[in-house]
């Protein structure tokens, strides 16, 4: 017996048709896209560079590996995944928004990287790459907005060599009861009104906030990496939960 697909998903707490979230989503991303990077810091302190750094230093990247970036946006982890697989290895920056992907790689030339680098319109459920052809899948604070997180993350396993790793950044469920509303208060208070005081977008950060609650916490995603094909699959915690780190093998 076949399958039977859901008609409808989530878009933050709304439920939409799975064949318009993607649009939608498509639609916060190119309003956030030019003061994507500016909101990033305010919205963190900063603290998101450090969480990219720590995923990165940890990530097993190596030099002459060739690495996969979904979702990759404006470009962070692509430089620090060409700073480690320097001028031997390859690096490919991808992203669903054409906004985002621009603004990567005007980033990237910017800061004199290129030769080794490249860009692609990528949707993360259907990868244009033959199978077994990356050491290292990355996808940092995009898997959340991915329609189907499992296609994805099959994908993943499909594009990695033996011995190749995914690499998951993404916001997750808080530990600590007081750091959790804390948090809470500062998602759904604080957060919209930094969209609208510096993106005159207090929408689009709304729905961020929403996708972060509606995204699996940390045992059901290494869950779905099992289900996947994984195998040694781990998360580490950030900043009491805020963040994790999960990481797959394909053996």
């Amino acid at each position: 017996m076949s399958e039977t697909r859901p008609t409808t998903t989530h878009f933050g707490y709304q439920e939409v048709p799975v064949t318009a979230k993607t649009g939608m989503v498509g639609q916060v991303f190119s309003s956030v896209a030019r003061k994507y990077d500016i909101m990033n810091d305010f919205m963190s302190l900063g603290v998101h560079r450090l969480w990219k750094r720590d995923f990165m230093a940890n990530s097993g990247i190596r030099q002459a590996d060739r690495v996969l970036d979904l979702a990759g946006g404006t470009g962070d982890i692509s430089r620090l995944a060409h700073q480690r697989v320097g001028s031997t290895g390859q690096v490919i920056l991808t992203d669903i928004n054409a906004d985002m992907l621009r603004i990567g790689r005007s980033r990237m030339e910017d800061n004199g990287i290129a030769g080794n680098v490249f860009y692609g319109l990528v949707n993360a459920e259907q990868l244009p790459f033959a199978d077994r052809s990356f050491d290292a899948v990355t996808i940092a604070f995009g898997l959340r907005n991915v329609t189907d997180q499992n296609a994805a993350l099959r994908e993943m396993f499909r594009v990695l060599r033996p011995g190749g790793r995914a690499l998951i950044l993404e916001f997750s469920r808080v530990r600590e009861e007081h750091l959790a509303k804390l948090y809470e208060h500062y998602s759904f208070g604080v957060l919209p009104l930094l969209g609208r005081l510096i993106t005159n977008d207090a929408d689009s950060y709304r729905y961020l906030a929403e996708s972060i609650r509606k995204h699996p916490p940390q045992e059901e995603l290494a869950e779905m990496l099992n289900t996947a094909g994984f195998e040694q699959v781990r998360f580490r915690d950030l900043t009491g939960g805020i963040v994790a780190i999960h990481s797959g093998l394909h053996a």
